[in-house]
């Protein structure tokens, strides 16, 4: 099989280009399609790359990049399998500029669609989207949302996957594109961007820097190991049905602080370093998602929980150099990117 992974130098795509290219024979060739700014990263991928694995080629474009001639052709030429990873992912930066997220979940999301149609040997294109365009759960609510639920996003991150989503299946009932939608719920795990909570917050801990946590810390998310993610993305692409839309759902849900928590506990750093802070606009209090729609298809989490955190919490505490290299590299980006915009 020949695969297209856009956003393969980033968190779950590098973690899900490696684990094809340790599963064996079955995988003739890898594509990975990254825009390299700053969340993608080949240092995720250097001990793949010294290997000199000559089944991994990388294509250093954004999915806007599918425009210019050749590239497309590179990306999808005898591609069977694509799997969408890339896109604008900071919910705080979509509310400060809503603009990039639009152009890369929605625009971005386009361009590679319409490069599909040219290829029909693809066999399947599994859409990432995202828990977050279901909305909010009301806490006192268990009913847990299936895929069926009416989406309410409610920051515009949210709403430009929501978008991209709809888009894709448009291109599914339309154009007959193999398309499969995934909402996982969030991840963590190794090579994680330090702009999401735990590598953030290992990062600040181990420089002895508060850590701002929003409102009361209350929320609550469920916890999905990059893993277990990427296992759920094979599982779709050998089971799962085209036109569907399946939640991937880690049955793990804990409060931020407690998460806060368990990394000061696992540091051997002090409460005091919690500094809460105003809460963010539209923060969603909770998401409660139900997966029994993948498990019919044989998946399950098989990560546990606090194991699985706290080999996260020790991999980015072993990984500094590489953690210290990443945040600079982001605040580097971003300077230049408040101070066009």
């Amino acid at each position: 099989m020949k695969y297209l992974v856009t956003g393969g130098a980033g968190f779950i795509g590098c973690n899900f280009v490696r684990d094809l290219l340790q599963s064996g024979d079955s995988v003739e060739k890898v594509v990975v399609l990254d825009s390299l700014t700053y969340a993608g990263n080949l240092d995720n991928l250097a001990d793949i790359i010294s290997e000199s694995d000559l089944r991994l080629e990388i294509l250093p474009h954004g999915l806007l990049g599918l425009q210019l001639e050749g590239v497309a052709q590179r990306a999808l030429d005898g591609v069977e399998v694509v799997v969408h990873l890339a896109a604008e992912s900071h919910v705080d930066r979509s509310i400060q500029s809503a603009e990039t997220a639009v152009r890369t979940n929605i625009e971005g999301t386009f361009r590679l669609l319409e490069a599909c149609r040219r290829f029909p040997k693809i066999q399947r294109i599994i859409h990432i989207s995202t828990d977050e365009v279901y909305g909010a759960s009301a806490c006192i609510d268990e009913i847990a949302f299936d895929e069926s639920i009416q989406l309410r996003p409610r920051n515009p991150y949210a709403a430009s996957k929501a978008a991209g989503e709809q888009l894709a299946y448009s291109y599914y009932v339309t154009y007959g594109l193999p398309v499969i939608i995934a909402r996982p719920t969030n991840n963590y795990g190794p090579y994680q961007f330090p702009e999401k909570l735990i590598p953030l917050f290992v990062y600040k801990a181990l420089r002895d820097e508060p850590l701002p946590v929003y409102g009361d810390g209350r929320q609550i998310r469920d916890w999905l190991h990059v893993g277990d993610h990427c296992r759920a993305i094979e599982c779709l692409t050998e089971k799962g049905i085209v036109g569907q839309v399946y939640n991937i759902v880690g049955g793990n849900e804990h409060q931020n602080i407690e998460i806060v928590r368990l990394i000061l506990d696992e540091l051997g750093k002090p409460d005091s370093l919690i500094k809460h802070v105003a809460d963010r606009p539209g923060h969603d209090i909770r998401y409660h998602l139900d997966g029994s729609k993948l498990a019919k298809l044989g998946w399950q989490p098989q990560v546990d929980w606090e194991q699985g955190m706290r080999e996260t919490i020790r991999w980015f505490a072993d990984h500094y150099d590489w953690l210290e290299a990443s945040y600079q590299r982001g605040q580097d980006f971003f300077a230049k990117w408040y101070k066009d915009y």
